[in-house]
């Protein structure tokens, strides 16, 4: 062909017989990458009436350390300028961290099998820091991808006030006085204390521990031991052994655990339920288990298991259990359960709590 002269029209050739493959293959690799730049849609945050709301503290959730000494050191101010300089560093995960993990691993589970239901866990945080602190909390939330929205800065006054207010059914917090203050006002609380090792726990199941006395249920036997004793104990809860006990403070929080588990029941999902519950105290199953059993089921309750240890120490036991969470009204079981790496959570409630009160009071004020 000389140059200048026009090309003949060619035929438009057929694709190869695996052009159309590789064509799908290009669009669907395209659809993932721009499905990933755009921001993930977070499940709508449920009505406080419907939901199971725990409340947590920011000293709770994250670890602030260093922030708390410069508060109790150098005061407020002080404080609020140091969070402003790094509100830009996510702060470190705290003791309840793992605990609000498998709270939202559990309400996974739940948007999928019932997408319209608000009746999930609803994470609030609850706190005395002031609103400008608000920016390094948001910050380390997104920072670990956490799915809470709201947010209770109370600007140094007690956020107590709030927690009915919002309907909550547990309240964490690493401060003690804090913790009295709802546990009077008639709300599940407890003071939560970090490890003193790192454990690994489940990251798909929700694995919580309750003490009996003074926890699930009212201090009226451990108020028989230290007035009469051991013996006079034993002859008392034989005697009683079909009166339901008292309710104690977290009766409410396990039977909110309990009404989310047969969700995943009624689903014919008990053996793959990502709750699990556990009773361990100190009574003994011959002389006193049975009032204990019995107290549960007069309530409709249940726990999957229940551990009688006659007294035994019980840190050995929570550490094969490895619960995210266990609550006691003893300091002596608390500090056990830290020594074998279980997060613990006491219950200032009941007799055994009266000889700390006076010393409590005096304890300084503390940022949450």
């Amino acid at each position: 062909m000389e140059p200048g002269e026009p090309r003949e029209p060619q035929e438009p050739r057929e694709p190869g017989p695996g052009a159309e493959t590789a064509a799908a293959q290009v669009w669907e690799e395209a659809k993932i990458f721009y499905d990933n730049l755009a921001p993930k849609k977070k499940p709508k945050s449920p009505k406080p009436q419907n939901a199971v709301t725990i409340a947590v503290s920011s000293r709770a959730l994250f670890r602030m350390d260093e922030e708390q000494r410069i508060y109790t050191e150098q005061g407020v101010e002080e404080y609020v300028r140091y969070q402003l300089e790094h509100e830009n560093e996510p702060f470190s995960p705290g003791p309840a961290f793992p605990f609000v993990k498998a709270l939202e691993a559990v309400n996974r589970r739940l948007r999928e099998l019932y997408p319209d239901s608000e009746d999930v866990f609803d994470i609030v945080l609850m706190t005395n820091n002031h609103a400008q602190v608000g920016v390094r909390l948001i910050n380390s939330i997104n920072h670990y991808d956490l799915f809470i929205e709201r947010f209770c800065m109370t600007g140094g006054n007690s956020p107590i006030c709030y927690l009915k207010a919002y309907h909550t059914n547990l309240y964490l917090s690493a401060d003690a006085e804090k913790v009295r203050e709802a546990i009077d006002e008639g709300i599940a609380a407890a003071t939560i204390f970090s490890p003193s090792r790192d454990v690994a726990v489940s990251q798909s199941q929700l694995r919580v521990a309750f003490d009996g006395d003074a926890v699930l249920f009212s201090d009226e036997s451990e108020r028989i031991v230290k007035a009469h004793g051991l013996d006079r104990f034993f002859e008392h809860e034989k005697a009683h052994e079909n009166k339901p006990l008292a309710q104690g403070p977290l009766k409410g929080f396990l039977e909110a655990l309990g009404r989310l588990q047969k969700k995943f029941y009624s689903k014919g999902l008990r053996l793959e339920c990502p709750i699990r519950t556990y009773l361990v105290t100190a009574r003994s199953a011959a002389s006193s288990g049975a009032r204990a059993l019995k107290t549960l089921r007069s309530w409709g309750l249940e726990t999957d298991e229940a551990l009688f240890l006659a007294g035994a120490p019980k840190g050995p036991l929570l550490e094969k259990i490895r619960p995210h969470i266990f609550f006691d009204d003893q300091m002596f079981h608390v500090a056990g359960a830290q020594e074998m790496g279980t997060v613990a959570a006491h219950v200032p409630y009941g007799v055994a709590q009266t000889p700390r009160r006076t010393a409590a009071a005096k304890q300084a004020p503390s940022a949450q």
